[in-house]
């Protein structure tokens, strides 16, 4: 089924559709009868399936051409503008997590946490946003039950097609989450504005979390249940985790604490039929799909779905030419390395005892005080493009491990935290044995289970940073925690010093890119 999902990702329709301030008139039938247009294209029901397809596509893929080629982003590398790519560098890089060793675009301004409005990654992770959120609203627009009914669909395939549309609903929505989550108060376009070009609004942040919420809550009811969707696609679980993210963070986005909401839904996921997997490893393989515990994935495949962002990105920086990377499946790229104060939040780094610490030292020092120095800092082996048979995966340059977008220990860990923090719904004996459970898993064992006593907010925050490192959590558990810009949490290199330095609060969040700024007079920005 995974083979299956990824080469209906790749039988993509090709369909040019702008940026939300350049839409171009989809809806004209043109003279020419070779030439395509949504008022043509939809009259196959089963063209819905393919922009549904090119949809969960722009999360791992980059282009029409694979792994380079006809980007869809202008403006960037095409590497670099990898949806998981970006996030990545925005989320684990401007933290204690990882250092990059070379100089690429943007990312020396991201790793030492001085950026400006015009920098490329979060230029690329930006117009990525809002390009998925484009090709979202085409497909829900389309797919209303009047174009359904003006097109003649039958009752069979009306079926079919109104559940695509609500997975495009959710991936809408899920972009719009990380719009908010990275940039707060975004320009904002639905469906239900009209097809042309114009310059959207701005929407506050606390509009565009109710809006995130109202869709999520609405979806509910239209989502497959947990499991019953194929391989790769969303079902109510997805929707539940990003609700219980936005409730963990409400303080952040609207200044409001809903963590019994958070509790709430995070124990929706933990009782669903999504279960921790019995061996942590197996959730970063080129067979993950076969692992318990994730409930999206970003999918990639070695021969089907190639690109330069996503796993490939993180596995090949990772492992380095004196490794043995080939026997893991990988052609190794070195240069991305761990900063010391992760490695500092295992107690036993070797992964004797906590099997989550993957570090390789052999010639490595644990500080990065020269980030250009290749063995200042220890490699991570996280990721691994074998499967949990040991087989290699189908290809050394492009890996076959799926990225683990969103998966099932967050919500324990979510939900204790809640609890901690005040939310009802749980109790504090539920919370230690959700951190537990988690624990038990990662030691193998009872020995690494903590009393109630250890149960603190700053516990779990270690020991979110232990469980998802290098999995594109960090910045925002941080900002969370109110230790991303404070001068009271510091690590290698934040604010461009290798002692570190507190940032200035508006780094919470990044700056719209300047382009859109000046193009569009209806954007203000908020705090650079």
């Amino acid at each position: 089924m995974k083979r299956d999902i990824k080469k209906w990702i790749l039988g993509l329709a090709v369909i040019v559709i702008g940026l939300s301030s350049c839409v171009n008139d989809l809806d004209t039938i043109p003279l020419d009868k070779n030439t395509i247009t949504s008022a043509t294209f939809y009259d196959n029901p089963e063209s819905y399936r393919q922009v549904l397809a090119k949809i969960y596509g722009g999360l791992s893929l980059t282009g029409q051409i694979g792994p380079d080629g006809d980007q869809d982003v202008l403006g960037i590398d095409e590497g670099a503008s990898n949806y998981i790519r970006a996030y990545w560098y925005m989320q684990d890089m401007t933290t204690e997590m990882a250092l990059w060793i070379w100089s690429d675009a943007g990312i020396p301004e991201l790793q030492t946490n001085v950026w400006t409005s015009a920098n490329e990654i979060s230029l690329g992770m930006y117009y990525r946003i809002f390009y998925q959120i484009t090709l979202a609203n085409e497909l829900i627009r389309e797919a209303s039950e009047d174009n359904l009914n003006n097109r003649g669909v039958s009752d069979i395939e009306k079926e079919k097609i109104s559940g695509y549309r609500a997975e495009a609903r959710f991936l809408r929505a899920l972009s719009y989450y990380h719009a908010l989550e990275l940039y707060g108060s975004v320009p904002f376009v639905t469906e239900k504005d009209n097809v042309g070009a114009f310059l959207p609004e701005q929407i506050s942040k606390e509009d565009l979390f109710s809006y995130i919420e109202i869709e999520l809550t609405e979806l509910e009811s239209l989502l497959p249940a947990a499991g019953a969707n194929e391989f790769g696609r969303v079902d109510v679980t997805a929707a539940w985790m990003i609700l219980a993210k936005l409730y963990l963070n409400a303080e952040v986005y609207i200044s409001t604490p809903k963590y019994t909401e958070a509790v709430t839904y995070s124990k929706k996921v933990i009782n669903s039929s999504y279960k921790l997997d019995a061996n942590y490893q197996n959730l970063f393989l080129a067979d993950n799909h076969t692992a318990d515990g994730i409930i999206l994935p970003v999918v990639n495949d070695g021969i089907n779905a190639q690109s330069w962002g996503g796993t490939t990105m993180i596995a090949c920086s990772s492992w380095a030419s004196d490794m043995d990377p080939a026997s893991n499946g990988i052609n190794a790229w070195g240069g991305n390395r761990a900063r010391k104060q992760l490695v500092d939040k295992f107690d036993d780094y070797t992964g004797a005892t906590d099997k989550r610490a993957m570090f390789y030292t052999n010639d490595r020092t644990v500080t990065t005080d020269e980030i250009t120095e290749f063995k200042n800092g220890f490699s991570v082996m996280k990721y691994k493009n074998i499967t949990s048979n040991g087989t290699l995966g189908s290809n050394i340059e492009h890996m076959d491990i799926d990225f683990p977008l969103l998966r099932v220990a967050d919500a324990y860990l979510m939900c204790a935290e809640a609890v901690l923090r005040g939310g009802n719904g749980g109790t504090i004996s539920e919370a230690l044995g959700f951190v537990n459970a988690v624990r038990e898993r990662a030691f193998g064992n009872a020995s690494g289970n903590i009393l109630l006593a250890d149960l603190t907010l700053d516990f779990i925050l270690d020991e979110r940073a232990r469980e998802f490192y290098w999995e594109g959590y960090r910045r925002t558990d941080l900002v969370r925690y109110n230790k991303f810009t404070s001068g009271d949490y510091l690590w290698e290199w934040k604010g461009g010093v290798y002692e570190g330095k507190a940032l200035p609060d508006h780094f919470n969040h990044f700056p719209i890119p300047a382009s859109d700024i000046n193009a569009n007079p209806n954007l203000k920005q908020d705090g650079y």
